[in-house]
C-alpha cells in the first residue's frame, strides 16, 4: 500500500456505505470522506449567493474559487465529518431542506463535477483515506489500494430507510411501498454511475450487520499491509 492509503467504497443509496465508511476510517485513522458532502457544501454556499442549481457557469465558478476542506469531527453533535467552506463550518446546514432539493442538479454539471474531482483527489493525496460515493473506485481513485462494492437489494435497503423514518417522524413517515419506489427511482436515476469497479470486491450486505462488514474489510486491508 502507498504511503497515503486509499480505499474506495461505493454502492447504491442506502446500501450502508457512510456507516461502514466513517466506521472503518475511524478503526484505521484515516480521513473519512463522503463526497456528497462536498457537492452539499458547494450548495450551500450557491443558495446563499443566489446562485441558481442551473447557472453552469456561476456553480462552476464557485467550484473552482472556493476552498473546501473536510475534517474529523469538530464537535459531539452526532456528525461523521466536518466541513468547511471558506474556514467557515458548514457541516448543520449539508442536510436541510433547501440543500436536499438543490444539490441533485447542482452536482449534476461537468464543469462543477471536473472542480470537486480535483478536490477530492487531493484530499485523498494528503493522509489515509476512505472515500464512499458512487463512482470512486472508476472514477475518482481508479487506483486506489483497495476497492469496496457494497450489493444490496433494493427492498432490503427501503426497509432501512423505512425503518429510519419511523424513527424519526413516527406516524407522519412515509410508507415502506412508498420508500420502495423513491429508492428503485434514484437507482435508475443514478444507474449510469453504480457499477463496481473491475477489480473492487464486492460484499452483499444484506445478511450483515455494518460491523461485520467493516471486520471483512479491516481483514482484507491487513492482507494488503
Amino acid at each position: 500500500m502507498r504511503e497515503h492509503p486509499q480505499i474506495a467504497i461505493d454502492g447504491p443509496a442506502g446500501s450502508g456505505k457512510s456507516t461502514i465508511g466513517e466506521r472503518l476510517a475511524r478503526r484505521l485513522g484515516y480521513l473519512y470522506v463522503d463526497t456528497g458532502a462536498l457537492y452539499r457544501a458547494l450548495t450551500v454556499v450557491a443558495l446563499e449567493r443566489h446562485i441558481a442549481p442551473q447557472d453552469v457557469a456561476g456553480l462552476g465558478a464557485l467550484a473552482e474559487l472556493t476552498r473546501f476542506e473536510v475534517l474529523p469531527p469538530t464537535r459531539d453533535d452526532g456528525r461523521q465529518y466536518t466541513v468547511l467552506v471558506d474556514g467557515r463550518d458548514v457541516t448543520p446546514e449539508l442536510r436541510s431542506p433547501a440543500v436536499e432539493a438543490a444539490v441533485p442538479l447542482t452536482s449534476s454539471h461537468p464543469r462543477v463535477r471536473h472542480a470537486m474531482l480535483a478536490r477530492q483527489r487531493a484530499l485523498a493525496d494528503s493522509r489515509g483515506v476512505v472515500m464512499v460515493g458512487r463512482d470512486i473506485g472508476t472514477v475518482v481513485l481508479p487506483d486506489a489500494d483497495l476497492k469496496i462494492y457494497l450489493m444490496v437489494a433494493v427492498e432490503e435497503r427501503a426497509r432501512r430507510r423505512h425503518h429510519d423514518l419511523l424513527a424519526q417522524l413516527g406516524a407522519t413517515a412515509p410508507s415502506f411501498e412508498a420508500v420502495c419506489a423513491e429508492m428503485a427511482l434514484r437507482d435508475e436515476l443514478d444507474a449510469g454511475k453504480m457499477r463496481p469497479a473491475a477489480d473492487a470486491v464486492r460484499i452483499h450486505t444484506d445478511d450483515l450487520q455494518a460491523d461485520d462488514v467493516v471486520e471483512r474489510i479491516l481483514e482484507m486491508v491487513g492482507l494488503l499491509a
